[in-house]
């Protein structure tokens, strides 16, 4: 039987999470529910196998290395596991500056 692991989406990540479907919702309600749909489903694997997603290359540039990352373009779902979980950290867009982003919620303490 496969380990599961509690999934467990941060205040940022759901923030992050929001902010990106009140921005489709202006043009599209359909298409926010159709994302929301997307993420959540994509995301709810991670009870299954969450280290199958890569390090998140950024940070593993700068020797940082428990966070780990899925892809549901145009989006990247950061999250770091941690004993049986998987804490969600962030919801970004992958055509913003990542790095950037990343660094400085890091240095918060907020990924």
């Amino acid at each position: 039987m496969k380990k599961q692991y509690k999934v467990i989406w941060t205040n940022t990540a759901e923030n992050d999470l929001l902010k990106i479907l009140e921005y489709i919702a202006q043009s599209s309600p359909g298409n926010a529910l159709k994302s929301l749909k997307k993420i959540k489903k994509q995301v709810s694997d991670l009870y299954f196998s969450p280290e199958r997603c890569r390090i998140v290359p950024e940070l593993y540039e700068h020797g940082i290395t428990q966070y780990r990352e899925m892809i549901i373009s145009p989006w990247r779902i950061m999250y770091k596991i941690q004993n049986s979980s998987v804490f969600v950290l962030s919801v970004l867009d992958s055509r913003q500056n990542i790095e950037d982003i990343l660094l400085k919620r890091y240095a918060q303490h907020l990924i």
